[in-house]
């Protein structure tokens, strides 16, 4: 029986959700009660469960880079946490981005953001890059930034599973349900409303719906620029053997990384005149034969001979104003707190962002990381902060 009243309510209980609920309860010791509504919890179309599941500190947003850097800390430190079983296969493979010597400019002022955060990021060039990574085409390669350490892959669902375990166990209750009305006084949540009919009255509400976010928030009348946009994700298996490989984009922003035997692959969309994605999650095979197979033969030449495994599309909560996550109280509505707009990086960021609204919410500020550059505020002022490292 879902409960009447809740002090918290969280829409949305995959990564974002479920580690707000984690830290408030289990690693805060908040004593309120925390109700999470999640519509689905197989997770069968969530963007946690979705993603290519992979975490790097090669953001140019410092404040991205510090969020990375504490999801870093957890993951390497999951058993203290957790206990002795937790394991999320986490694969420090690394990243390397690629630049021409148009794009070598901001891979290099971002190296240098990324350097003066504490980051193990390393610059090479291209005689550097060839001995490294043998099979690689250097050619029309200026520079390419490198995480040999802390960066890499991990298993998704694992990572979620402890995540609600740990708070479940510590008293958050999971209702499985799906938010269809908000009740405000246009200054405080009061209650949200179920699709089955119930009502859960809350002293405070966070919006963790990930690409539902924006949708969220319209039901309390607040407007949030965020939309879920489709991104196809390809399953592919090459005959020559990579070795060392790391999770490699491209200089147009394509990117493949090892899984087990195979390969995963995406990042070819033209956002331009993108629309929202509801309901859509047909993959879009020609971005496969079109666009990213030729990208990627071109940048490993090993990889003309591959061969299509499987797909499937999920969707990015996408900022359209900046990319970047909104996280924080609405300034007119302060008991309705935003975790959302991740873009792609949502789930590397989970422990972050929960940390720092269940922060907010038993503090009243940020105390592990100053997060403020996020603030809704920027919504308001049409005062983007743009990541120029979006993948």
């Amino acid at each position: 029986m879902n409960p009447s009243s809740s002090d918290i309510v969280i829409v949305g209980g995959a990564a974002i959700g479920s580690a707000t609920a984690y830290f408030l309860k289990a690693a805060l010791g908040y004593a309120g009660k925390v109700t999470v509504v999640e519509r689905d919890p197989t997770y069968a179309l969530s963007s946690t469960t979705l993603s290519a599941a992979s975490i790097r500190q090669q953001f140019s947003t410092p404040e991205n880079i510090r969020m990375s850097l504490f999801g870093l800390e957890m993951l390497r430190n999951l058993k203290e946490r957790f206990g002795p079983g937790a394991d999320i296969g986490f694969h420090e493979g690394g990243y390397l981005l690629l630049a021409t010597e148009a794009g070598k400019p901001i891979l290099e002022q971002n190296w240098q953001v990324q350097r003066a955060e504490g980051t193990e990021i390393e610059l090479l060039d291209p005689e550097a890059l060839q001995r490294e990574f043998p099979w690689l085409n250097v050619e029309g390669i200026a520079a390419g930034a490198y995480g040999r350490r802390g960066e890499g892959w991990f298993d998704a669902h694992s990572l979620l599973d402890l995540l609600r375990k740990a708070a479940r166990d510590a008293g958050a209750v999971y209702v499985k349900d799906e938010v269809v009305g908000i009740e405000h006084d246009g200054h405080r949540v009061e209650a949200v409303r179920l699709k089955s009919g119930g009502r859960i009255a809350c002293g405070a509400l966070v919006d963790a719906a990930g690409p539902q976010g924006g949708d969220v928030a319209a039901m309390a009348g607040l407007a949030l620029p965020v939309e879920p946009r489709k991104r196809s994700v390809f399953v592919v298996r090459c005959k020559t053997p990579l070795p060392r490989m790391p999770l490699l984009v491209e200089p147009g922003g394509i990117y493949i990384r090892p899984e087990g035997e195979v390969y995963i692959c995406g990042g070819a969309e033209d956002e331009r005149g993108e629309q929202r994605a509801d309901g859509d999650f047909e993959v879009n095979y020609s971005l496969f034969e079109e666009a990213l197979w030729p990208a990627l033969a071109t940048q490993v030449p090993a990889l003309e001979e591959l061969k299509l495994v499987r797909a499937w599309a999920g969707h990015y909560e996408y900022n359209t104003l900046d990319q970047n996550a909104v996280i924080g109280p609405h300034p007119a509505m302060p008991n309705f707190f935003f975790a959302n707009g991740f873009s792609g990086h949502g789930l590397q960021q989970s422990p972050a962002a929960g940390r720092a609204i269940a922060e907010l919410i038993t503090a009243g500020r940020f105390e592990t990381l100053d997060l403020s550059v996020f603030g809704y505020q920027r919504v308001i002022d049409n005062k983007p902060v743009f990541e120029l490292n979006v993948i």
